[in-house]
């Protein structure tokens, strides 16, 4: 059966999702688009065009609730490419016109708001999943089932490293981020870093230690470079360094370096190449360096969809009675903890239980107030 799917959202990410996301699962027949909108009426021929998703003028709006109430009776979900502060009233629309909702992340653009839908979603007996794209990328993926797979043996270090040089305004996905006031990286970027890196460790999240700052030679408003220290509950360390206004791009959006520490291997992802550097005891000692390039270099995973492409269709799978797809509204709160833990340690300079800010949130969003 074939998911019926309405797109809030044409411009900016949502010009990504008319070209390059949509297109392949509705080749594939796995979804059809059934009405366009966004706010801006000129962003709708990102879904107009016919090289695209070549959707009748018709089936295109400027309002949600107009499309909504036009054409819910042929819709089976709705998916939010909107930027976070909206989704909560868009997300209490769709369920008013008994839809499954698929999200860009964050979730929300707060803790408070993302508890609220989430019991909004399934109180409504709703399905409701958010597009963690970088945790599906493929080189991720080839590392994360490495990882998986225990060839690594236990791992007791993660590192992960994103540092551009994007320090002048518009340089880094839009200006919109440079006049954010509070923590763009950590709300719009580590969000996909963290999240990525908590699930290679392989269990929650129990404390967070986190660095923020904002250097004289920056155009951004909030602070755009972050260090941030990560515990995991099984005793798993890691540790994460966003940097947007460095010198000169290391690792940049997609080409991130992340090196996983395990007892039989150390293994490195850097710039998409996978490769495993493998423990000898011959080589023991504390002098000299060992070049990622001499490791040995794995195959990266074989599929034909990735990232959201992949994301949209593991969401229609779900919604056709299959299981919840990993990154669903519900175990997205843990990711949502994290950042918005994160963001009170910078604001604070204290290392912060993860579970604990949860539950206070939790019991805060009840009435209950705080359990700390």
């Amino acid at each position: 059966m074939v998911q019926r799917l309405l797109l809030i959202g044409t411009g900016g990410q949502g010009e990504a999702w008319c070209r390059e996301f949509l297109p392949p699962n509705v080749a594939d027949d796995t979804l059809e688009l059934t009405a366009a909108v966004d706010t801006n009426e000129a962003a709708l021929t990102n879904a107009t065009d016919p090289e695209g998703l070549g959707l009748p003028a018709e089936r295109c709006y400027t309002d949600p609730e107009t499309a909504m109430d036009a054409h819910s009776h042929e819709t089976d979900a709705v998916a939010l490419v909107v930027p976070p502060q909206f989704r909560e009233d868009l997300v209490a629309l769709a369920l008013d016109h008994d839809l499954d909702i698929l999200t860009e992340k964050p979730l929300a653009d707060s803790m408070a708001s993302a508890l609220r839908i989430v019991e909004s979603v399934e109180d409504a007996g709703a399905k409701m999943g958010v597009t963690m794209s970088h945790r599906f990328r493929r080189d991720v993926t080839s590392l994360r089932r490495r990882l998986r797979s225990g060839g690594a043996g236990p791992v007791d270090y993660l590192y992960g490293r994103y540092a551009v040089n994007a320090r002048s305004r518009g340089s880094w996905a839009g200006e919109r981020l440079y006049d954010l006031e509070e923590h763009p990286l950590l709300v719009d970027g580590a969000v996909h870093h963290l999240d990525l890196l908590a699930d290679m460790a392989g269990n929650r999240t129990a404390t967070v230690f986190c660095h923020a700052w904002n250097p004289p030679h920056s155009d951004f408003a909030g602070e755009p470079n972050a260090v941030v220290q990560l515990v995991m509950e099984n005793g798993t360390a890691v540790t994460y360094e966003g940097l947007n206004t460095a010198a000169a791009t290391l690792n940049g959006w997609w080409a991130e370096h992340i090196r996983a520490n395990g007892a039989e291997e150390t293994l490195v992802l850097d710039d998409g190449a996978l490769r495993r550097l493998p423990y000898d005891q011959a080589e023991e000692g504390c002098l000299g360096a060992t070049p990622f390039e001499t490791g040995e270099q794995l195959d990266l995973a074989a599929g034909e969809k990735w990232a959201n492409t992949w994301l949209i269709e593991q969401f229609v799978d779900w919604c056709e009675g299959g299981e919840p797809m990993e990154t669903n509204a519900r175990d997205n709160l843990q990711a949502m903890a994290l950042v918005f833990a994160a963001i009170e340690s910078a604001e604070t300079g204290e290392t912060v239980d993860v579970q604990a800010f949860l539950d206070d949130a939790k019991a805060d969003a009840s009435g209950l107030g705080p359990t700390r």
